[in-house]
């Protein structure tokens, strides 16, 4: 493991200059949120009246929080990605606004209460607390976050309670939130310590080792056990595919692929056998009017109003998604495509892509293999959980009850990915490259010393002192350039 990175020299005046194209970024999201909160208020039943200060008040936390964040990445000298930010703060900020259109924050709880704030702290202590490659000291003990994922689930199992078929702590929190990372900090630091024997392949037919594959395996099968037993199966595919993926990325080998598509395969035909609530979901999804009141009900709601929305929407509070169940958290994609129309759910599929984007392309930059593999890892479970949510929403595939990260409402799950954005953001700070997403502001030029020349030796010709033309593409010193990772 690499020792953490030495201080940055930077001053305050040079990072405030640096992190110019992030304050663009957030600027235009709370004016684009902002907007989008004063057409709430337009189109309630109190339009014609000025707004109250309480009705505000989830747009004031918005701006606040994303000055909170700009002025806390200027202070510490952040050098790490921007354009990561910019699309999380406005995804985020759409779900305040999406939370805040379903009355979901006039109660009080879940966005509107204490997960908001308390997810912009979890961040910003993530991110302060593992930058500087100090985040690369999760992967000295990985079989310790494996013993607290294991613990965790014996513990929910033994004093949680059961509803609606899946089991929850007091006050309906779901604590196994937290496997997103504990299980990807365990696999990441498991994959980086036996890299070189997983990827070493033998046989006429190529097999992976049973070496190091074993322990891993058997952790797979408790904790697949323990989680069907809560009938947590969306948690169990979204750890699975990630476990596969990371296999496949930190060896080299897309034979885990192959194997792990065929594995999850049979599993989930034995999983759908076993259970009742897998088969009741997959009949829902195979045929929805067959039961169109009962299991289907919600799946049809949700279809309903996205067909209505049409390519414009209904425009923010001409909608009705008070028919569809559970719209301010498994189905709030369903209420975009019903208010905003096809172009709102573009607009939503785009920023989610561009935040994978920047997640994979801060995992490829990353100086440690252990970088690498978490930022995969994380970014690997956000995409599989929208993916999931999204595809259930739209029919494509059956519902898996996971909430849309960053929009849908709920405490742990919100929490937990602002805690992933804050580790992804702490590796980005490994390429220093990363944190500039487009030009600097103009600065005074200075003076550049060249190399040290040594004197030419006695009795030869004097060196011409006239400059060759530098050549097209070439570095600084008229040599080739750079080569980017």
């Amino acid at each position: 493991m690499s020792p953490p990175h030495a201080p940055h020299a930077l001053n305050l005046r040079d990072a405030w200059d640096r992190r110019w194209p992030e304050r663009q970024l957030l600027a235009l999201c709370t004016l684009a949120i902002t907007l989008g909160f004063l057409m709430t208020l337009g189109e309630s039943p109190t339009g014609e009246q000025a707004p109250s200060a309480g009705e505000l008040l989830p747009a004031l936390l918005y701006a606040l929080s994303l000055a909170a964040i700009h002025l806390t990445l200027v202070a510490c000298r952040f050098r790490g990605d921007q354009m990561l930010v910019g699309a999380a703060a406005f995804l985020f900020g759409f779900g305040l606004l999406a939370q805040h259109r379903l009355g979901a924050t006039d109660a009080g709880g879940g966005l509107g209460g204490y997960a908001f704030p308390l997810g912009i702290a979890v961040l910003l202590i993530t991110l302060v607390g593992f930058m500087r490659g100090r985040y690369q000291r999760l992967a000295a003990v990985p079989w310790l976050w494996a013993g607290l994922s294991l613990g965790l689930l014996a513990v929910l199992l033994i004093l949680g309670q059961r509803f609606r078929g899946g089991v929850y702590a007091p006050g309906l929190i779901t604590p196994t939130e937290l496997l997103k990372l504990t299980l990807v900090v365990f696999l990441a630091g498991y994959i980086h310590r036996h890299q070189q024997a997983l990827g070493t392949w033998t046989g006429p037919v190529p097999l992976p080792p049973l070496g190091p594959l074993w322990p891993l395996a058997a952790f797979w099968l408790v904790l697949g056990g323990l989680l069907l037993l809560q009938r947590d199966i969306g948690m169990f595919l979204i750890l699975s595919l990630t476990l596969v993926v990371l296999l496949a990325a930190g060896t080299g080998r897309i034979g885990y692929l192959v194997y792990g598509v065929v594995a999850a395969g049979g599993l989930g035909y034995l999983v759908l056998y076993l259970f009742a609530h897998g088969q009741r979901r997959l009949q829902a999804w195979q045929d929805p009017f067959a039961d169109p009141t009962g299991a289907s009900w919600q799946i049809l709601q949700g279809l309903s109003g996205m067909y209505s929305g049409g390519l414009w929407g209904q425009g923010f509070g001409q909608g009705n998604p008070e028919y569809t169940p559970i719209a301010e958290s498994d189905f709030i994609y369903a209420v975009i495509g019903e208010e905003l129309g096809f172009l709102g759910c573009t607009l939503v599929v785009i920023l989610f892509l561009i935040l994978f984007a920047r997640g994979l392309s801060i995992a490829w930059r990353s100086r440690s293999s252990f970088g690498f593999l978490l930022g995969v890892g994380l970014t690997s479970v956000i995409a599989t959980q929208t993916f999931l949510n999204l595809g259930g929403v739209t029919a494509f595939i059956p519902l898996t009850g996971l909430t849309l990260p960053l929009i849908s409402h709920g405490g742990s799950s919100l929490l937990t990915a602002f805690a992933m954005l804050g580790l992804i953001l702490a590796i980005s700070e490994d390429h220093p490259a990363a944190a500039q997403p487009g030009p600097t502001p103009p600065a005074a030029p200075r003076p550049r010393k060249g190399p040290a020349r040594s004197a030419p030796p006695k009795g030869s010709a004097p060196r011409p002192t006239r400059r060759r033309p530098r050549p097209a593409g070439a570095g600084p010193t008229g040599g080739p350039p750079p080569a980017a990772r």
